[in-house]
């Protein structure tokens, strides 16, 4: 296949990884997997924090101030500094234990999913049961929230033709929108190497600050006193906001793939690695959106604070077409780890090598076909961003990191009175929690919007 077409790392298989490699001297200590990992295509620091910026910065964050709305402005800024460091601790502790992993096996990347199948081999006896399992399960929840990141998208960007159509042109149903664009999505999914995607996340991420910019102004525009905001709301209204936070902060595939796809991995992890220094940004950017976007619009902030701004005045069109631009380029960022994971793990093998490109391109276009599909029954974009956030980030970005740090220090031990297991109880217990409150919610949600 064409080197320009498609980034290809050569790893060894599942099947490869069942039993961990003895090396020659004993220890495992000298391995080290970033040196040993083979790139066709890999991306470069600059390249890939660009990446990361426009995978972490996507619709979610323009529902920020509908989330503090389910918080308040005190409890919404101490709950997301809260999350975003849970949620970055998580992925910290992941991409350590597929190291560790790595080292065991001695071998150059393991995936999330194969990861968790190790770790469940070598954790507690009472967990090793859940080790077959453990691939399809993982692969599955990855590839269906990233699917389900590319419905909201598809919604959003009809949702912003549709206000400067209907300013300029013709009031249509934003269901015939979501027509109009599958063409445009089909094109940019096509793409199928990061490395080609770089620019266009570099121009995605410019278009984002020149458009928060412009949100801020409206934001900042006569404000009403901080008095008639709540500070506090009842705890009913939490489990809304913990979904949509959580489906805002996190997108644990495209993260792992960036990470995968580096020139020099060492420099994602760091104390002031591109993951802690993304993370800052992100958080800050996110408090900032939420506190001040809900101190101006209160309880009518809506679902994407575009909705909220002036629809007739042109920098507020501006900042749509914007957003619809960057939120196209990131529906091919997300959508790589959908088709990465059912394609190149399940798919591509069944066909001839001759032939693969094509069945490729047309198993891509059947993707943005069903998120047309998916998006077309829940146009209603807020209780989809929770539903998400609340089931499958709960699970891929919290529970899973978790589990997997208790199985691969099982070996170790967990410390002094086993400090280490009880930290990971805990948070696996608040994350298990969280997760279901938020997914209940949200279904009643969307039963309450369709009734």
């Amino acid at each position: 296949m064409n080197d320009n077409i498609k980034t290809v790392t050569v790893y060894p298989t599942t099947l490869e990884l069942t039993t961990p490699a003895k090396p020659a001297n004993g220890s495992n200590d000298d391995y080290d997997p970033h040196q040993h990992r083979e790139l066709k295509n890999p991306t470069t620091n600059f390249q890939t924090f660009a990446h990361f910026l426009k995978a972490s910065v996507g619709t979610g964050v323009l529902a920020m101030p509908s989330a503090f709305a389910h918080a308040g402005y005190v409890n919404g800024t101490i709950l997301t500094l809260i999350i975003g460091s849970l949620a970055l601790y998580c992925l910290h502790i992941l991409i350590k234990c597929m190291y560790i992993l790595c080292k065991r096996q001695r071998v150059p990347y393991v995936s999330f999913s194969q990861a968790m199948n190790l770790g469940l081999k070598q954790g507690p006896p009472w967990l090793r049961c859940l080790a077959p399992i453990a691939v399809p399960f993982v692969d599955g929840f990855l590839a269906f929230y990233h699917f389900g990141i590319c419905c909201v998208y598809v919604v959003f960007i009809a949702e912003s033709i549709k206000q400067l159509v209907d300013e300029y042109l013709v009031v249509w149903d934003v269901r015939l929108h979501m027509c109009i664009i599958i063409v445009p999505l089909m094109l940019i999914y096509s793409i199928k190497n990061l490395k080609l995607l770089a620019p266009f996340s570099s121009a995605a991420n410019l278009l984002l600050l020149v458009g928060f910019c412009i949100i801020l102004y409206y934001i900042f525009e006569e404000l009403p006193p901080l008095s008639e905001r709540d500070p506090f709301v009842s705890a009913g209204k939490l489990p809304t906001f913990f979904g949509t936070v959580l489906f805002a902060l996190e997108a644990v595939g495209v993260i792992l793939a960036i990470e995968e796809n580096m020139a020099t991995p060492k420099s994602f992890v760091g104390p002031c690695g591109i993951l802690n220094s993304g993370m800052s940004i992100v958080l800050g950017l996110y408090i900032l959106l939420g506190f001040f976007g809900y101190w101006k619009y209160g309880d009518e902030s809506e679902g994407s604070i575009t909705l909220n701004i002036p629809q007739s005045e042109i920098p507020a069109q501006v900042v749509k077409v914007f957003f619809a631009i960057t939120t196209w380029i990131s529906y091919a960022l997300q959508g790589y780890v959908t088709a990465h994971i059912l394609w190149d793990k399940y798919l591509a093998r069944r066909f001839k090598e001759t032939r693969r490109t094509l069945y490729e391109l047309l198993f891509r276009s059947i993707i943005v076909l069903l998120t047309f599909a998916c998006a077309v029954a829940i146009p209603d974009l807020s209780v989809f961003l929770s539903l998400v956030g609340s089931f499958c980030l709960s699970i891929l970005g919290l529970i899973f990191p978790v589990l997997l740090q208790i199985c691969v220090q099982y070996t170790e031990g967990y410390g002094p009175f086993r400090i280490k297991l009880i930290i990971n109880l805990l948070l696996l217990g608040f994350s298990i929690f969280g997760g279901v409150v938020g997914t209940y919610v949200s279904i009643v949600d969307i039963i309450a919007v369709y009734k």
